[in-house]
């Protein structure tokens, strides 16, 4: 298990973290600690805990949104697949009418030349 030391606050925090994770361990931290430097620029000193516990919820917030968003996304994203597919039934099924219509004109356009290479053999006589 790999260790890595975090600054929040000015403070340092050693974590252990899974081996190469640790860059993304740091970056973790370093985005946490924008959130508690912004908390504490906007309270001034009220104290690491209540800092920390704020700084907190709006990751949580946040978080709440992301997922918000991303259920929208998944929502659009099955209706669009639903349209996708219900377009290409149509689709497949379009083809297959023209697929029987064009042999039906071929068949008889075959019966009609048939016709005629019989109508025309006997004045040729």
């Amino acid at each position: 298990m790999a260790q890595v030391t975090v600054m929040i606050d000015g403070k340092a925090y050693r974590m252990a973290c899974e081996e190469g994770q640790e860059p993304h361990l740091e970056e973790l931290a370093g985005r946490f600690d924008q959130y508690v430097g912004h908390l504490k620029t906007q309270f001034g000193e009220i104290g690491d805990l209540r800092l920390t516990v704020m700084a907190g919820i709006m990751v949580m917030d946040e978080l709440s949104e992301v997922n918000r968003k991303l259920k929208t996304l998944e929502a659009e994203s099955d209706t669009l697949k639903r349209a996708r597919d219900s377009v290409l039934s149509d689709h497949v099924k379009t083809e297959e009418a023209l697929a029987v219509a064009l042999s039906e004109v071929t068949t008889q356009i075959h019966g009609i030349a048939a016709k005629l290479n019989g109508l025309s053999t006997p004045a040729s006589n």
